[in-house]
């Protein structure tokens, strides 16, 4: 086996790992169609949405009543959230997947996270709207 072999056989089982980790990591949270996270924040105040978009997404665009903290900087702002310890977190994003990695590093920080299925994309397509401050 030459060099080249080793490399090729490295960055697949690098990929393979990846793979696997991203599909256990979906198993483990728990995941909301818009409609069921909207019923919950109708009806639990022990539930909150965390936007883990850039700011600048933000600022087009936001679902009312949630907070703010970008994907890139949960892991350094995680005490924020301390407050909201007995809350089930439910993360966004645009589309579902960065908000799956939020809820992971929630989770492993010892909150109840979960994942917004769809995003804001697919909240704003099914024409919810929550209201009050």
């Amino acid at each position: 086996m030459n060099s080249e072999q080793i490399i090729l056989y490295l960055f697949i089982a690098l990929a393979l790992y990846l793979l696997i980790k991203r599909i256990w990591m979906a198993k483990t949270i728990k995941h909301y169609t818009p409609k069921e996270a909207f019923e919950k924040l109708r009806s639990s105040r022990s539930v909150m949405l965390l936007d883990v978009r850039t700011l600048k997404e933000r600022k087009a665009q936001s679902i009312k009543k949630s907070i703010h903290i970008p994907l890139a900087e949960i892991s350094s702002r995680v005490d924020e959230l301390d407050k909201f310890r007995n809350h089930e977190i439910i993360c966004y994003c645009k589309t579902g997947i960065q908000s799956l990695s939020a809820a992971s590093k929630l989770k492993k920080n010892g909150f109840n996270a979960a994942n917004l299925k769809g995003g804001i994309g697919q909240w704003n397509s099914e024409g919810l709207k929550l209201t009050g401050n």
